[in-house]
């Protein structure tokens, strides 16, 4: 059964809010608060939608390849501050891993939660088999190479 919570519906919050307070805004010919608020608001919500970054690899799907195919697999979550900064701090390097979004699949949040004591803690990385949480990126860009 898939988990329900504020952090994987809260982007839905943010985007009525920002319609909203931009709505409010306008209405009172305040136009460039309206454009501001409605736009922090909207960005913050696509920030963290569960479908941001594209659709993701299968975590059932991965277990089926071949190890030198999956040597750097991060499971990461949209609205994951740690996450992207280690995506920035990968740059290009970072486009050799696979990125697996937790929100898009069950199977993987399960594997996040059981390497991590029950929490859905990102980034988790898997490098050669092994799962390291929120790691230093200088340690999965050696990876990378």
């Amino acid at each position: 059964m898939a988990r329900i919570s504020f952090e994987r519906s809260g982007w839905i919050g943010f985007a009525v809010l920002g319609l909203v307070m931009g709505g409010l805004f306008a209405a009172e010919g305040r136009f460039v608060a309206a454009v501001l608020a409605a736009g922090a608001l909207l960005g913050l919500a696509w920030w963290m939608a569960p479908w941001r970054g594209g659709r993701s690899p299968r975590h059932a799907a991965l277990a089926e390849l071949p190890a030198q195919d999956r040597r750097v697999v991060i499971y990461w979550r949209p609205g994951c501050a740690f996450c992207s900064r280690l995506r920035a701090a990968l740059g290009d390097a970072g486009k050799q891993a696979t990125w697996v979004n937790i929100w898009q699949d069950e199977e993987a949040a399960e594997y996040v939660r059981s390497v991590n004591g029950g929490d859905e803690t990102v980034p988790t990385v898997v490098l050669d088999g092994q799962p390291v949480t929120n790691p230093d990126p200088r340690r999965v860009r050696e990876h990378l190479r």
